[in-house]
């Protein structure tokens, strides 16, 4: 470790890492809830687009792919909640427009496919110091917006409907979650790349899914577990002399391999805190007219915003009209 700090460029890398590993997993945990997890991947083809104009035009490429990025997010946000385009369509519109623009005009500039390739698989020991500038200042922003406004988020991503009834302004929210993401992806670029970034925004929030137990833990657990993958993928890199992004996405992998090993004794039921102990009775009345039924049998737990019910070695949770096992 004393030979990796006494490196410049290794510094600027590991402080590149560990933010990318705080910001992804905090945006992805609602891109996640969303089912939006190949949102990264399309913003990912649209950040091509940005770093190939930067390219033809001769500018920094970072905050050229910010702007694009969050453009082409907000346009097809926008399309999807007027009902314009399906997001399976949009995601569509990301992926091969944003490729096939970016490599046209890295083309066009004189450097081809091959000048995009530190973009997309990352490039760690060429992030500058005006780079690191931009990254701490955007990524204190996106923290700021994702914890300070979690619950309205989660909400959002869970349920548009109900928190429309409740008065959230699901619509403002949708596209703040878009134009993070797409700030994010670029931000993230140079630690993984751009076609890899998907995986730390959806692997660290998966595996925190496994070890924890509710939103909030699970939502700091996630960002917990994107720096340990960001930063030992990064000093494991430059031990094994092999790319920085595809080891930092490898030893993602093998932190949520560990957690599906482990989860379960994490989660243990002894674990919970019970509300009411000992009902007597072990049966669950029958749901009249889909109002849920006063609870008959076993513990009462919380888990996240909502009650699981345990007894006889089963757990379940009350879903709309009916209960399902947890």
């Amino acid at each position: 470790m004393i030979e990796i700090l006494a490196l410049p460029f290794m510094q600027r890398a590991l402080v590149a890492a560990l933010l990318s590993g705080l910001i992804a997993p905090a945006i992805g945990t609602f891109i996640v809830q969303k089912r939006m997890s190949l949102l990264g991947d399309g913003l990912g083809h649209v950040a091509i687009m940005g770093v190939g104009l930067a390219m033809l035009t001769g500018w920094a490429p970072l905050p050229v792919a910010v702007v694009v990025c969050v453009v082409g997010a907000v346009i097809v946000e926008l399309l999807r909640q007027h009902g314009k385009a399906s997001g399976d369509l949009g995601l569509a519109i990301l992926f091969y427009g944003g490729l096939a623009s970016g490599v046209l005009m890295a083309g066009i500039a004189g450097q081809g496919a091959g000048g995009l390739s530190s973009y997309l698989f990352g490039s760690l020991t060429s992030v500058s110091e005006d780079d690191i500038a931009v990254i701490v200042v955007l990524a204190v922003v996106i923290l700021v917006c994702t914890i300070g406004l979690a619950p309205r988020l989660f909400s959002v991503s869970v349920d548009e409907d109900y928190s429309q009834v409740l008065g959230v302004r699901v619509r403002v929210l949708n596209l703040l979650v878009v134009v993070l993401a797409a700030v994010t992806v670029t931000l993230s670029m140079r630690t993984v790349g751009l076609l890899l970034v998907s995986a730390l925004m959806v692997i660290p929030v998966a595996t925190a899914q496994q070890a924890f137990v509710g939103f909030f833990s699970s939502f700091f657990g996630a960002m917990g577990i994107g720096v340990l993958a960001a930063l030992g993928g990064t000093i494991g890199s430059f031990y094994l002399d092999t790319a920085t992004g595809a080891t930092i996405v490898v030893t993602a992998i093998v932190l949520l391999g560990v957690s599906w090993l482990i989860g379960k004794r994490l989660r243990r039921e002894d674990r919970f805190i019970p509300f009411i102990e000992d009902h007597g009775a072990h049966e669950h009345e029958r749901a009249e007219n889909g109002v849920a039924p006063a609870h008959v049998g076993g513990r009462e737990i919380q888990h996240g915003d909502h009650i699981d019910y345990v007894h006889d070695g089963h757990r379940h949770a009350w879903h709309g009209d009916h209960y399902d096992e947890h």
